[in-house]
């Protein structure tokens, strides 16, 4: 009793720094703000799922999360099988370079791209010098700035936690379907894909998670003509002072979270079982 009675002792104080430092403020900014009545927080909710300026905001950022999330898997995983199988021993100074960028600070590398994509930036100075368009082109303040943005920021997570799926893939299977006459490309589609479908769909949920609910770089890089949820749950909660609408924005982005989280759940069981 006392072996099966210690694991539970050792969690308690997690669980409740947990339940203290994140559900109770969570559930107070969903359904009780500061001065909003909870039926105020659902008739917002009612009005922004009926408001074409709100759905609009809500598809946009549905959609550029899919993207980011879609790219991120596509380049990632790759990297991360090339890596896993690896026999250099520059394999470790490679990963560590593909995940460096998360050691820096998320402001700084939105900076870059303000520098990189803005009308007298690297792209634009480049395409003009060759030639191919007489004036440089508007890339800062579009859907394509906060893509670039968002797609390196999360890349190196995609990157890390497919490296874990691919590595705990025995590579023995590798040298078993190659010997049965597989090809390299086959015995990655149907050997190392297929069991390692656990761990992308872990990396698609956390890509779109943080996708849909970053702030700095939509900030920075869409500007006020291409506003997500979390830019405008920041309007409504530091400049008009709304918290109605912003524990409304809220639950719209929380819901979005852990449906795509329950949807990625069932794929990844179902994956794991065939």
């Amino acid at each position: 009793m006392r072996n099966r009675a210690t694991p539970a002792l050792l969690l308690l104080p997690g669980l409740g720094f947990l339940l203290i430092g994140f559900l109770v403020p969570s559930l107070a900014m969903l359904l009780a703000p500061p001065r909003t009545n909870t039926a105020d927080i659902f008739v917002r909710l009612g009005r922004m799922l009926t408001d074409p300026y709100d759905i609009a905001i809500i598809g946009r950022t549905m959609l550029l999360g899919i993207i980011v999330t879609a790219i991120c898997v596509v380049l990632g995983f790759p990297i991360a099988y090339l890596l896993a199988r690896s026999q250099s021993r520059w394999a470790g100074v490679l990963l560590a370079l593909a995940i460096f960028p998360l050691l820096l600070s998320n402001v700084v590398r939105t900076f870059g791209w303000l520098v990189v994509l803005g009308s007298n930036g690297a792209i634009g100075q480049l395409l003009t010098g060759l030639g191919v368009v007489d004036e440089a082109p508007q890339l800062l303040y579009t859907p394509l700035a906060i893509v670039l943005g968002l797609t390196q920021l999360f890349l190196p997570l995609a990157i890390i936690t497919s490296y874990s799926a691919v590595s705990q893939v025995d590579a023995g299977l590798d040298d078993a379907a190659r010997g049965l006459g597989a090809t390299q490309t086959r015995t990655f589609w149907d050997v190392v894909l297929p069991l390692s479908l656990p761990g992308i769909v872990v990396a698609a949920t956390l890509v779109f998670a943080g996708s849909v609910t970053a702030y700095t770089t939509p900030y920075l890089l869409g500007g006020s003509g291409n506003r997500m949820l979390s830019t405008q749950l920041f309007s409504y909660s530091s400049v008009t002072i709304d918290w109605a609408a912003a524990s409304a924005t809220a639950l719209i982005m929380t819901v979005l979270v852990f449906a795509v989280s329950a949807v990625s759940s069932a794929v990844g069981r179902k994956g794991a079982t065939t």
